[in-house]
Formats: C-alpha cells, sequence, structure tokens
C-alpha cells in the first residue's frame, strides 16, 4: 500500500547531482544566517541583525503556510489570524503583567517557557476551529472562507480597545529565558536562527514521514488515496493545526521582536505577503520559504527607498518567478523546475 502511494508523491530533480545542489544551497545559507552578527559588526551596521531576524521570522511562518499549500494543496488566505493571535497572546500578558500582574485572576508572567505554549497552543485551536470549518469545502471556496474567518480575526483585534484597538499595543520587554539573554539582539537573532531550523527539522521530517506521504498522496490523487483507504479531513486538518501553530510561533517571535502588536499582524494583506514569500521562495519546497522571506523582505527594504509603490515592481517579479522558476528561486537553484 506504501509502495503505491509513493508511486503519486514523487517529482522533482532527483539523483545525486540534485541532492549535492541542495545540500549546497542549504550550507551556503546557514553559514551566511550564522555570519551575519558578525559581519554586521565588521561593518558598523548592526541595523542588518534587525533585518535579518525579520527574514527568521517571517521565514518560520512562510515555511508553516508551505506545510499546507506545497503540501497539502490548501491555499489559505486567513493564516494571518494565526501569526496575529499568537503576538496578541504575548502583548496581552505583557499588558496585564505591567497594569494589574493578573490575568483572569491568576498572576502573569513573563517566561517564555510559560508564554510561548500557551500561544502556540491556542493558535493551533484556532487553526483547529478554522479548519474544521472550511476543510469541508475546497477550491475557491475553501480560499474564501479562510479569507473570512482571518478577518473576523481582524476585526475582533480592532474592536477590543482595551488593548489599543487599531492603534495596537506596546510591549515593554521581551520574554525571558534561562541562560539567554533575549534583550541582546544578538542573541535574539540566533534564538529565532534556532527555532527557524528546529521548525524546519520537524516541518522536514513530518513531511517525509507516513502521515506526510498520505498528505501528498491526497494532493497528486485524492481518489487513489481515499481508495487505498485514507481519510482527507482528517490528515488535512491536522496538517492545518500544525501549519496554524507554526504561524502562531512566528507571531510570538514577531511580538518579542518589534515589541508591539497592532491589528494588522492579522490583516488579509499580511497573509498575502505570507503567500507572495512562499511563491518566490518555492511552493513545496519548505526551505524555498527561507529563501523567499530573504529576497521578499530585501526587495521590499530596497525599493522602499525608491518609492512608496514599491509592490509595483514586486508584482512583475513574482509573476516572473511563476512563469519562469516554476518551483521559486530554491528550484532554480537546485536546478529542479518542475511541479511536487
Amino acid at each position: 500500500m506504501s509502495t503505491m502511494l509513493s508511486a503519486t508523491t514523487t517529482g522533482g530533480a532527483t539523483g545525486p547531482g540534485a541532492a549535492s545542489r541542495r545540500l549546497l544551497v542549504h550550507i551556503i545559507a546557514f553559514v551566511i544566517f550564522a555570519g551575519v552578527p558578525l559581519f554586521a559588526a565588521l561593518v558598523g551596521e548592526p541595523f542588518m541583525i534587525s533585518l535579518f531576524t525579520r527574514f527568521l521570522i517571517y521565514a518560520v511562518a512562510a515555511v508553516s503556510l508551505d506545510l499546507v499549500m506545497g503540501y497539502g494543496a490548501l491555499i489559505s488566505f486567513g493564516h494571518a489570524a494565526f501569526f496575529g493571535l499568537g503576538g496578541y497572546v504575548v502583548g496581552i500578558v505583557a499588558h496585564h503583567g505591567a497594569e494589574t500582574g493578573t490575568l483572569f485572576g491568576i498572576a502573569t508572567s513573563n517566561s517564555a517557557l510559560i508564554i510561548w505554549p500557551v500561544a502556540v497552543v491556542l493558535s493551533a485551536v484556532l487553526a483547529l476551529i478554522i479548519g474544521g470549518l472550511s476543510l469541508r469545502t475546497t477550491g475557491v471556496q475553501f480560499i474564501m472562507i479562510t479569507l473570512a474567518f482571518g478577518q473576523m480575526v481582524y476585526f475582533l483585534l480592532v474592536s477590543l480597545e482595551v488593548y489599543g484597538g487599531d492603534d495596537g499595543l506596546l510591549i515593554g520587554q521581551r520574554n525571558s529565558l534561562p541562560l539567554i539573554d533575549t534583550a541582546d539582539p544578538v542573541s535574539f537573532y540566533y534564538l529565532c536562527l534556532a527555532v527557524l531550523a528546529l521548525w524546519l527539522g520537524f516541518c522536514w521530517r513530518l513531511v517525509g514521514s507516513r502521515f506526510g506521504m498520505v498528505l501528498r498522496g491526497l494532493k497528486q490523487n485524492q481518489r487513489r488515496a481515499v481508495n487505498l483507504g485514507f481519510a482527507p479531513l482528517p490528515h488535512r486538518l491536522a496538517a492545518f493545526v500544525i501549519s496554524g501553530a507554526g504561524t502562531g510561533l512566528a507571531g510570538v517571535l514577531w511580538a518579542n521582536y518589534a515589541l508591539y502588536v497592532s491589528p494588522d499582524m492579522a490583516a488579509w494583506s499580511k497573509s498575502g505577503e505570507f503567500m507572495s514569500i512562499v511563491i518566490l521562495g518555492g511552493v513545496g519546497t519548505l526551505f524555498g520559504p527561507v529563501i523567499g522571506a530573504a529576497v521578499f523582505l530585501g526587495l521590499e527594504q530596497i525599493l522602499a527607498i525608491w518609492t512608496e509603490h514599491w509592490m509595483l515592481v514586486m508584482g512583475p517579479v513574482l509573476v516572473a518567478v511563476v512563469l519562469f522558476a516554476r518551483r521559486g528561486l530554491y528550484g532554480f537553484l537546485v536546478g529542479d523546475r518542475s511541479h511536487d
């Protein structure tokens, strides 16, 4: 049975040459990211650390989206809701910690070991609710329902006047971790890099597991997968929940990075940014969104210097990638331009 299913999930560049190119791309990317603080210190540009921290956080969110978009063929326009929820959990706890020291009668904490898991779990619960309802539809209907749910979360956050409403909420300090000075930009950068590496490793193991094979089999040929005895809804819902939890984790990191949360974190445009990053880097590649995040945000930073209408330039770039690099920048770099 597994042999028959695997036949429907193969694709892309194979062989030792392709594997070597992928390994080389991964090593180069790791060396670049690991060396950013040192290079920033050498050239006297500490802003680079802040910029690359943004790359890492958006990469976590984009990898999470790629899990369902690239391997489950689920185009979600509501993933910003999980990003916003994760950030607001950090912001709300910090707000009550500064104001009263309690939340729902329970003493607040600034420990990341407490706040971060709570935020991830709540994001997963929200993903379970949204996914449980949305996955009963397919195609355009699924896209529109996830978009609607995302906007519901956005307007809910706007309506929370006690937490700043449309103006957002300032956070006094980053969450604390044992043995790590999260207030130090370099330490926080490497923390984000470690989180991204662990999340990438987890997602890579997941898509390579029996669960991941079933998910890809449902994407390639749902009828055959169902005939083999695999139920689509439980597998897709599980993937959606895991993806939502990862996006919530990215929101947690963003709240700690920016020390500020706002409803814009949950806006549909944020979901569009995540989707653009996945498409730019390579759908169904996992590592592609990391490259996509760096290129997308890097181009945004450069183009914004020239014009406020930077998306007029970014749009044609995305179109060119879709037309000429079928598996995104990652596929172009490793010589794999086919669909998964």
